[in-house]
């Protein structure tokens, strides 16, 4: 099998432990290959971080603060210069991805990956999960397009946004897909009727707006697996499998997939003390956080807790299953893997993103 050597563009894999955990995360995404190097502040090689290092730790801690020193992994292996004829066997013996390779004074000269890295993860995982988009709303925030298109139809590119969810859910195997509509709704009926699709779709009328929840219980089905939820106006670019999976292990009865956001502030921001009086002060500071995308796994027994014939949404549903001491989880993604159409700006963003990947 071929490797891969990333001399060239090393620095786009190396980090120092002091890098956020959502600036890891970040990095990791840019550079396509699932794993930062550490090195020290003189450039020597600590350990590892890969997405799933930082994956496991939100889950588990919810922590998003830090820094990845918290969590790296200081035993990650490497092989010396003199070793490089014989990094294929070193990779296929220990089972990994990649491998720094270090001079003798502790120093990343190069790094090996396996050439298959960046396609592993597609599989049919979601044979058996049904998708339902809730794709019923007006898009009042993208009028005046939505004036002439119902929103699910504005194309990215030239495919529009609805067709591309179902095509990337459609990449993990995904056939069975409910679209739950309402505004404009012969339209998108029309559309996809005309159109040749590898994938089974069912059309869900909502005569009345029943809110992001409301029209599932609409569905003519009894599901009797995970059911995964989205809206329309977002594209996840995110391992399903692992959505999923996590989903399973953790015996969680929704799971929410949450973008890791930094939310800029554009103010100078003080800290006070008592009596007013002023401790510190940071300048426009970036606040980690952590966004809802709006796509959801349940479990099938919670949608009869969605109240039939009213107007219900999934963040009700998620209080309620709160509220009531069940399990809610969360998924966490890198900002760069949520794109979102919703408003103008970001559907620039989204076409640019689709763009540049093609």
């Amino acid at each position: 099998m071929r490797r891969i050597y990333m001399k060239k563009n090393i620095a786009n894999c190396l980090s120092t432990e002091n890098i956020t955990v959502v600036d890891a995360m970040k990095k990791i995404q840019d550079n396509a290959r699932g794993v930062l190097y550490i090195v020290d502040e003189n450039g020597k090689f600590l350990g590892s971080v890969t997405d799933g290092d930082i994956r496991r730790w939100v889950i588990q801690t919810g922590n998003i603060t830090g820094t990845v020193s918290m969590f790296l992994n200081r035993n990650a292996k490497c092989i010396m210069e003199s070793q490089r004829d014989i990094a294929d066997n070193v990779l296929n013996t220990l089972g990994v991805r990649s491998l720094p390779i270090i001079d003798d004074n502790g120093f990343i000269k190069d790094i090996v990956f396996d050439e298959f890295y960046s396609s592993a993860g597609l599989n049919d995982c979601l044979k058996d999960v049904p998708i339902i988009i809730m794709a019923g709303g007006k898009g009042t925030r993208l009028y005046p397009y939505t004036k002439i298109l119902p929103k699910p139809l504005i194309p990215i590119g030239e495919v529009p946004i609805i067709e591309r969810i179902m095509n990337q859910f459609h990449k993990y195997g995904a056939c069975d897909f409910y679209l739950v509509l309402n505004y404009k709704r012969e339209m998108i009926k029309s559309y996809f009727m005309d159109q040749k699709l590898p994938y089974q779709v069912e059309f869900v009328n909502e005569e009345e707006p029943l809110g992001t929840a409301g029209g599932i219980r609409l569905i003519d089905r009894v599901f009797t697996s995970p059911v995964i939820v989205t809206n329309c106006d977002i594209l996840i670019e995110a391992d399903y499998e692992d959505i999923i999976s996590c989903h399973k292990q953790l015996n969680n009865d929704m799971t929410i997939v949450s973008s890791l956001k930094n939310i800029s502030i554009p103010y100078g921001v003080l800290e006070t003390g008592e009596n007013g009086k002023v401790l510190s002060m940071r300048e426009k500071p970036s606040i980690p956080t952590m966004v809802n995308t709006g796509m959801y796994i349940i479990n099938p027994k919670f949608i009869d807790w969605i109240p039939e014939k009213e107007v219900f949404h999934m963040t009700q549903l998620a209080q309620k299953l709160i509220d009531s001491q069940k399990k809610v989880g969360m998924y966490p993604i890198d900002d760069n893997s949520f794109l979102d159409m919703g408003e103008f700006e970001e559907m620039k963003r989204m076409e640019k993103r689709l763009s540049d990947s093609r």
